[in-house]
C-alpha cells in the first residue's frame, strides 16, 4: 500500500498540480506535504519493522538473500528521505498560498526527482520480496 501511495504521488498527483496556477499550485503542495508528511514517517517505519521480521522469520530458507536486499533497500529508502526529502518537505509545508516564487518550484522540482529514485528502489524492494515469497 506505501508503494501504491508513492507511486500515486508521483504518477498522478503531482503532474495534475503541475497544471495549477502558482497559487493553487503552492497551497496544494503545503496540504500534500503537510498531510502525507505527519503520515509518511510512522508508515515507513513501520513496514521497515515489518520486512525485518519477515527477514529474520525466514533467514534460513531460501529467498533471505532476496528479503535482506529488500530490507536493506527501503532502509536507504528510509535514510534518503530522513536526510533530504523530509527537510524538502518541510519546508513545501510552509508555502505561502500568495505567491510560489522560483527558489520553492526548483526545490519542489528536486524533490520530486528524488522522491521518483524513491519510488523506483521501493518497487525493487517490492520486487526481491515478491520474489523471495515465490520461492
Amino acid at each position: 500500500m506505501l508503494i501504491g501511495t508513492e507511486l500515486a504521488v508521483s504518477v498522478f498527483i503531482n503532474p495534475v498540480l503541475q497544471k495549477l496556477d502558482d497559487r493553487a499550485h503552492a497551497k496544494a503542495i503545503s496540504l500534500f506535504a503537510t498531510r502525507l508528511g505527519h503520515a509518511m514517517p510512522f508508515w515507513y517505519g513501520f513496514s521497515l519493522v515489518l520486512l525485518i521480521t519477515e527477514t529474520i522469520a525466514k533467514r534460513h530458507e531460501s529467498g533471505s538473500t532476496l528479503l535482506i536486499a529488500a530490507s536493506a533497500i527501503w532502509l536507504a529508502v528510509i535514510l534518503l528521505s530522513v536526510l533530504v526529502l523530509v527537510p524538502i518537505n518541510n519546508r513545501m509545508m510552509q508555502l505561502d498560498a500568495k505567491s510560489f516564487p522560483e527558489e520553492a518550484q526548483r526545490e519542489h522540482r528536486r524533490w520530486t526527482n528524488l522522491h521518483h529514485l524513491r519510488v523506483a528502489a521501493l518497487v525493487v524492494a517490492m520486487i526481491c520480496f515478491l520474489l523471495a515469497a515465490h520461492q
